[in-house]
Parts: C-alpha cells; sequence; structure tokens
C-alpha cells in the first residue's frame, strides 16, 4: 500500500566551498603552486595579480579606448550562432581519483642500461646475450637478482622463445657478476659479499679471514656471535676486529651506487618560516603560498556590457550564464586561498605557543605532550580540520627544516605526575644509547631501569617498541669488538 507523508530531516553537508577549502589545505606549498596554475589554466576570470592593482597607462589608454567604442562592441561576435554553446560539449569525465603522474627526466644513463653496455663488451652467443639481457631486466633496484632459476627458466621460454637449461643460466649469470659495480646478479647478501671481497686485486691476511667469515660463518656473522667465530677460527680479537672492518666497507645494495645518480632529486619546500628575534617568536608563511590573484576586469564587463544591452538572445543568455559561473568560480577560489594562508598561520602560531620552550631553546627534552585536540581547541577548529594543516607541512626554525607533524606525540607520566612527551624520552633514550659501550651494550631490561632512575615510569616493552621506532637495533646486533 502507497502512503505519502511529510517528514523533516537535519542532514549536514559540506558545500563545494568547504570542499574545495578542504583539499587546498592538506596541500603542500609545492602541490598549491600546481593547483594554482591548472585553476589559472581553466577558469579565465581568473587572473594574477593584486585586487584593485593601478593600471599602467597603457591599460588606461585601452580601457578609455574601449569605452568610446563602447556601442560597437556586438557581444554577440563572441558567441556561436548555434543555439547550443561550445563549452556544453567539453567533457569532464575524469574520476577524483585518477591519478596522473609526471614522468621526470632522468640524467644519464640508468642502471640497467649501463650493465648491458657493459654485457655488449663480452663475447657472448646470440643466446647467451639474450639469456644475459633477461636477467639483467630481472635485477631490482639494489642489484639483487630475487627470481630462482628456475623461474627465469620459464620465463625466458614463455616470454623470450629461447630454451636454456638452468646449467645455462647459471653460467652467464656468473658473467653478469662479473659487471661492474661488484656484487650485481648476486641472489642473497652472503653471495654479494663473497662476489665484492672475492673481486679485490690486492688481498691481505685480513681479507681472507673476511672471505672465510663470509663463507663458513655467515650466520655467526649476522647475529653478531663473535665468540663462536674466535674458537671455530681460532685466531686473535685484533684480527677479527680487522677483518669485520673490511667487510663493512662492503656494499650491500651494489645497484644503489649506479642509480642514485639517475634519480630525481625532490627539495623540501618549508611552508613556515620560523625565527627568534629578541627572545621572541615571529612566524611567516612561505610567500609562495600567498599567490595574488584576482578577477579579470575582461570578464566583469562583459556581464555590465550584458546588463545594458536590449536584445538578448539565447545563446547569449548561455554565454552570460558560463562568464557568471566562471566568475563565481574565480571568487570562490581566491576566498578558499585566503581562507588557507589564514588557517595556516593560526594553526602554526598555536603550535609554537603550545611548544614555545622548545622553539626558544632548540632543546628536544622541552618538547611537551601534545596531539591534534589541543591545538583544535586553542583555535577553536576542527580536529581534521588539523589534520589537514600539518599533513606534509614543513616549517623552516633555526635549528633545521622539519616536519610539522612531529611537534605531535603523546603524554607519559612520571612518577612526580607531570606529564612529558613521548618524544623527550625517545630522545633521553637515544642519548643513553649512544653513550654506552658498544663492547657491552645495554638491554632493553637495563634500559627500562636507567629511565626509571630518571623517573620515567616505564616497561621493558615500551623501551622496545621506542628503540624500534627509533630503528635501533636490539643489544646484541649493537654489540662492536
Amino acid at each position: 500500500m502507497l502512503k505519502q507523508s511529510l517528514q523533516q530531516k537535519l542532514l549536514q553537508k559540506l558545500s563545494p566551498q568547504q570542499i574545495q577549502l578542504m583539499k587546498l589545505l592538506q596541500l603542500p606549498t609545492v602541490a598549491l603552486e600546481q593547483r594554482i596554475k591548472e585553476e589559472l589554466e581553466s577558469n579565465p576570470a581568473l587572473d594574477e595579480g593584486r585586487e584593485g592593482e593601478e593600471q599602467s597607462e597603457f591599460d588606461n589608454e585601452a580601457e578609455s579606448e574601449n569605452e568610446s567604442n563602447e556601442e560597437e562592441f556586438d557581444f554577440s561576435d563572441y558567441i556561436d550562432d548555434d543555439d547550443t554553446p561550445d563549452y556544453k560539449y567539453s567533457i569532464s569525465n575524469k574520476g577524483r581519483d585518477d591519478d596522473e603522474k609526471d614522468i621526470p627526466y632522468s640524467g644519464g644513463a640508468s642502471f640497467h642500461e649501463r650493465l648491458l653496455s657493459q654485457i655488449n663488451l663480452r663475447e657472448l652467443s646470440e643466446k647467451e646475450e639474450e639469456i644475459a639481457d633477461h636477467l639483467i631486466g630481472s635485477l631490482d633496484d639494489s642489484g639483487y637478482l630475487r627470481r630462482d632459476l628456475t623461474a627465469i627458466e620459464d620465463d625466458l621460454a614463455f616470454s623470450r622463445n629461447v630454451i636454456a637449461t638452468q646449467e645455462e643460466i647459471e653460467k652467464v649469470l656468473k658473467v653478469v657478476q662479473d659487471l661492474e659495480p661488484a656484487g650485481v646478479g648476486a641472489r642473497d647478501l652472503q653471495e654479494c659479499l663473497l662476489i665484492q671481497i672475492k673481486s679485490k686485486k690486492n688481498k691481505d691476511f685480513h681479507s681472507k679471514i673476511a672471505t672465510e667469515i663470509l663463507e663458513n660463518h655467515f650466520e655467526e656473522f649476522t647475529k653478531k656471535h663473535y665468540t663462536k667465530i674466535l674458537n671455530k677460527m681460532e685466531i686473535e680479537n685484533e684480527d677479527l676486529k680487522e677483518a669485520i672492518e673490511e667487510i663493512l666497507k662492503l656494499n650491500p645494495k651494489p645497484g644503489n651506487s649506479m642509480n642514485t645518480s639517475s634519480k630525481p632529486v625532490q627539495a623540501v619546500v618549508p611552508d613556515f618560516n620560523l625565527q627568534i628575534n629578541n627572545g621572541e617568536i615571529e612566524i611567516s608563511l612561505n610567500g609562495r603560498n600567498a599567490p595574488h590573484l584576482k578577477v579579470s576586469r575582461e570578464y566583469k564587463g562583459m556581464i555590465d556590457h550584458y546588463r545594458k544591452s536590449k536584445d538578448k538572445s539565447k545563446a547569449d543568455k548561455d554565454a552570460l550564464t558560463f562568464v557568471k559561473q566562471k566568475l563565481d568560480s574565480a571568487k570562490w577560489f581566491i576566498d578558499a586561498i585566503k581562507q588557507r594562508q589564514n588557517t595556516l598561520i593560526r594553526t602554526m602560531e598555536a603550535i609554537a605557543d603550545h611548544q614555545k620552550e622548545y622553539f626558544l631553546e632548540g632543546d628536544e627534552t622541552k618538547l611537551k605532550p601534545m596531539i591534534l585536540k589541543d591545538i583544535a581547541e586553542k583555535i577553536d577548529m576542527d580536529i581534521s580540520t588539523i589534520s589537514r594543516v600539518v599533513n606534509s607541512k614543513y616549517v623552516n626554525t633555526p635549528y633545521g627544516t622539519f616536519l610539522l607533524k612531529s611537534y605531535f606525540s603523546e603524554s607519559l607520566s612520571t612518577e612526580d605526575g607531570e606529564e612529558v612527551s613521548t618524544r623527550e624520552v625517545k630522545k633521553i633514550l637515544q642519548d643513553i644509547i649512544e653513550e654506552e659501550d658498544k663492547k657491552k651494550p645495554y638491554t632493553d631490561e637495563k634500559l627500562s631501569q636507567m629511565l626509571r632512575d630518571k623517573k620515567y615510569n616505564i616497561a621493558r616493552r615500551t623501551v622496545a617498541k621506542y628503540r624500534e621506532q627509533l630503528n635501533i637495533p636490539v643489544a646484541r646486533l649493537r654489540k662492536e669488538l
């Protein structure tokens, strides 16, 4: 049975302008510049320059000439005779998730190209060249061959129509492993290091010990069981130390030595500048975040001219609608940019006020606990807005350029009940580990006890978590001879 009824509902919807502002807020400086460039190209009603900027003599003359010829200006000359304007035929069917990735230009030959140029100098048959080409193409950026020879055998048969046995592939692989830099084509770290140390021309006593360690005692070496190595090899402690130094000189990722030069370098552009003048913190936005934009006078004039004209065709009305849409879009975009600047500077000022002691001295132990909610309450904004602001934004300080998000941390209570930042605890933990005796590094239990002595009530598992976040290995792997 069908029924009709009236219902009242309260719905919260974001306007297109609010959505545009939210998207602009999370953009870093470089991405914002690109976004403004795209808007300038797509919206002819948007111009660069200050609003109300004084015109040059040439502009004044041109404007006066336009005014004198105003009666001769025919708006229909700029409109197609067809009833349907051209702009209605344009499409914009790209989804918002469509990702356009520009391919950066690389300088010089790539890692794989350099290896192929070396292979061309070797005396190989046509079949061996096909195998070598495939093997080089299968290397990852670090220079390793991660696929086993059985898979390579199948790949050659299906993709290149080359029937080769594993013995033939192994033979060509030895040729690839003989290329520069030494270590490429290895299937694991042990093989990579062995290739490098065996390629040395002048081998001394310690190089021979290092080779034996890598061949026969690699597991003990990786786990730093030095006592076992000393007992099995019957060598002196000093000889083992020298051999390990030889191994540490080797490159565990030989491909990177040739690959990094061709990779594009992306510099960090700070969104904020923070300076200390006479004990006061001064904050400014990067000038590239504050572009000068204005609404085009020509488009404003087109609307004024239309209002004065008496004969209004359908094409004129459609054109006027198009012009008005572009003008509104330009105004919305300018307002969104201004709101973005205001929100960014207010957020940064609130962060600087909360972390004033740190910014004045640069001592990380002065950092206070701070979460997004703290800043949101200070400037009366939503937490999601603050999250968008701190996302991918950098601040340039007298102590370096840092990610804004790095100043946020959870709180931790000391024995005295004082709230301290977890980042402060991590800094103290890092300092303790840096100053430890590497022959007898502290265990997590010992580190936990030392922090408790400093009145930081932290369990051993918490120490282990902070240590992993700082990319510090366990005590056994920090041990040195």
